[in-house]
């Protein structure tokens, strides 16, 4: 039988560490559709009567490591940073969030013309950590963009708006992704219906037959709208509006949004332990001997890992069904 192991680190302003002795409660969301992990940790409001109190050592900005795993075997499972603290319900709750939260400041307002998303992008971690990196891959080219008394993340928000790209931080390395939805992967995890599954309200979509329509709206610098039109006429619209985009950048967005409306996918979550390692942008494997059919390999769109005196678990999301 495994033992549930775990691991919380916070190192405040002044570089002190204080590791966490006691938990009652911890669960982690990460989606590619979400620009920012979240953690919250949940401690009981008092020991033996006694009030914990964090105020004097810890606060906002904060830096938090959270590990999680089995017989000392901890896998790296959040890093960030707390946003509040709050008192509620007789516990104590450590909000927290990855590194969009040293985003979350105001950038100079500049007009960029003839740019791009990686562009971008790129002015936006010059203007508040260089030492962050951009790996993007789904490189949208942009007419013009104006930034105006905006944050860090209300820019990276409306890139995400515009390209339905699937934006997001690796804490660890300092990089940020921007991919095609669906694309970039970050790793593999197998799992089995009848092994390793505990439970599961996945509905399989084959969407063989599915016909779709798919118009990006965007507008020129002369603010005139053009529609690009692609998929079968007739079938079921989808409609993106964005902002100035070229004809060759709408026409990319547009291929981008048919081809995951018409792949096979699973729909709803399974649960899981918290091995093998699973985070968003992963593929995931999925085994079912009653439905040899379906086997095979899908992206996970979000992972929600929750440890608690239940023990460790893991929601799994999966998206679309991977060539």
């Amino acid at each position: 039988m495994l033992n549930i192991d775990w691991y919380i680190e916070f190192k405040n302003s002044e570089g002190k560490r204080f590791q966490l002795a006691l938990l009652a409660e911890c669960e982690i969301i990460s989606s590619v559709e979400n620009l920012a992990d979240t953690a919250t940790i949940v401690l009981p409001e008092a020991v033996m009567n006694d009030p914990l109190n964090f105020e004097n050592k810890i606060g906002r900005g904060t830096e938090v490591l959270i590990k999680m795993g089995y017989d000392n075997q901890l896998e790296t499972e959040f890093t960030g940073f707390i946003k509040e603290i709050l008192n509620t319900d007789s516990a104590l709750k450590i909000i927290c969030e990855d590194a969009l939260f040293v985003f979350r400041v105001g950038v100079p307002d500049v007009e960029l013309k003839e740019t791009s998303v990686s562009k971008i992008a790129q002015y936006v971690i010059s203007q508040i950590d260089a030492n962050y990196t951009v790996n993007c891959s789904f490189d949208i080219n942009y007419e013009k963009f104006t930034i105006h008394d905006a944050t860090g993340y209300e820019v990276l928000k409306k890139i995400q708006e515009d390209t339905s790209a699937a934006i997001y931080f690796d804490s660890v390395n300092k990089v940020l992704h921007i991919h095609e939805p669906y694309i970039y992967k970050g790793g593999e995890a197998i799992y089995s219906m009848q092994h390793n599954i505990e439970s599961s309200s996945l509905e399989y979509k084959n969407k063989l037959d599915y016909k779709v329509e798919v118009t990006v709206e965007s507008t020129d610098v002369k603010g005139n709208v053009h529609k690009t039109v692609i998929g079968t006429t007739g079938g079921e619209k989808v409609v993106k509006q964005t902002g100035v985009l070229g004809s060759e950048a709408a026409e990319k967005l547009a291929q981008a949004i048919l081809k995951t409306q018409q792949a096979p996918m699973y729909e709803g979550s399974f649960d899981t332990w918290l091995v093998p390692m699973c985070k968003p942008t992963y593929s995931a494997r999925i085994k079912d001997e009653d439905y040899p059919d379906k086997t095979a390999w899908y992206y996970v769109k979000s992972v929600t890992t929750t440890l608690s005196e239940s023990g460790g678990k893991r929601t799994i999301t999966p998206g679309i069904k991977l060539n």
